[in-house]
């Protein structure tokens, strides 16, 4: 099945009656507006199934038992998670698959993947990257597997056709949603944007040109919340994401040792200062990276790294920018005096924890900042 975005199928034959309509049916003494727009509106979806046949021999369906959600004392041992199957891609000849993290969020016990030759293999969950949504999966035994090819984020451009397939809830066949390339350097620039449909049924897959080359992964990602299971809501709406694959190496050799990569997390509670720059750190969460490095309630924050800070949205973006781990300087203003101090982030106290939170002053007890 292929669902086309109908108003980019209407732009794509335009634009193949435009040169007609531009220089004229005389002069080029070729078909009319009306031929070109049909010839174009039947040769797209066969260039969608042939970009989608290019990636199939890697496309693989991904099958998992077990989790939290089986309850122990249950007759009937462990029980297949969610709705149907998910899907992944082939990154590597020896077996390395590339999928959504939101198919693991129940920690299966047991993860099958059926390639495209139909066999069944076990495979194991290495490495995850929380803030891209994507992990990798072991296939043991295995060598010369089907690798698609990739295209870098820097030769994408905005505006141009995006496919996603996917082989969720166990269909035999890929499913296909078109669309386009809408916007890069989304979510701390790790996300490229497309209108093409993404949902449970493709997290995993790939999203490709009309050449078939992968553009990146399918995943659900929001901007309102940290929870590894949000984006789903965005389903249908022209808001999905992938992640490239090109181009992120250094972070594939993390995730095939292993390693897990979560956001960063400062761990306090803060409100704008209007009279301004720097913001107030109202409180410190305990042993989170801000107490452990010394900030405390009443300071001003003034610079995080690189980044000036002049309000909350400032905090932000530059922590979206960084990891668990990372370390930076900090300047502050405590008791009108600037201090310099080293912060080591550190790691969500939960997954959906939220960092830098707001806090408005109370209405009972108005108070300027001074």
């Amino acid at each position: 099945m292929i669902r086309i975005n109908k108003a980019w199928l209407f732009t794509l034959a335009t634009m193949l009656a435009a040169p007609v309509a531009a220089f004229g049916q005389s002069e080029l003494n070729g078909p009319s507006d009306e031929a070109v727009i049909t010839e174009g509106l039947l040769l797209a979806p066969r260039a969608f199934r042939l970009a989608a046949k290019q990636v199939r021999p890697a496309l693989v369906a991904i099958e998992s038992f077990g989790g939290s959600s089986t309850v122990a004392g249950r007759i009937g041992g462990i029980r297949k998670q969610g709705e149907g199957n998910t899907t992944g891609l082939m990154i590597s000849p020896d077996g390395y698959v590339i999928t959504s993290s939101f198919n693991f969020i129940q920690q299966p016990t047991t993860i099958t993947v059926i390639t495209s030759d139909g066999k069944r293999r076990i495979a194991q969950l290495k490495g995850r990257d929380d803030t891209r949504r994507i992990c990798l999966l072991k296939i043991e035994g295995v060598e010369e597997m089907p690798v698609p090819d990739f295209i870098a984020a820097e030769d994408v451009r905005v505006g141009q056709w995006a496919i996603s397939v996917g082989v969720g809830y166990g269909d035999e066949n890929p499913a296909l949603s078109t669309g386009i390339i809408s916007a890069k350097n989304r979510m701390g620039g790790r996300a490229i944007q497309t209108d093409a449909n993404i949902s449970p049924a493709n997290y995993g897959g790939p999203l490709l040109d009309v050449a078939g080359q992968v553009i990146g992964i399918c995943v659900p990602m929001s901007a309102d919340s940290r929870s590894l299971a949000s984006g789903v809501e965005w389903y249908d709406s022209g808001i999905g994401f992938c992640i490239p694959v090109a181009g992120n190496e250094p972070l594939l050799e993390k995730l095939k040792l292993g390693e897990h990569v979560q956001r960063a997390f400062l761990g306090v509670q803060t409100r704008d200062i209007k009279s301004r720059d720097g913001i107030r750190i109202l409180s410190v969460i305990p042993q989170a990276a801000a107490e452990k490095a010394g900030l405390k309630a009443k300071d001003i924050l003034l610079r995080v790294g690189d980044r000036e800070i002049s309000n909350l949205a400032d905090l932000r973006a530059e922590l979206e920018l960084l990891y668990a781990g990372d370390k930076l300087e900090v300047v502050i203003e405590r008791k009108g005096k600037e201090q310099t101090l080293e912060v080591e982030l550190g790691a969500p106290v939960a997954e959906d924890a939220e960092d830098v939170m707001s806090s408005q002053p109370s209405r009972r007890r108005p108070r300027p900042d001074r």
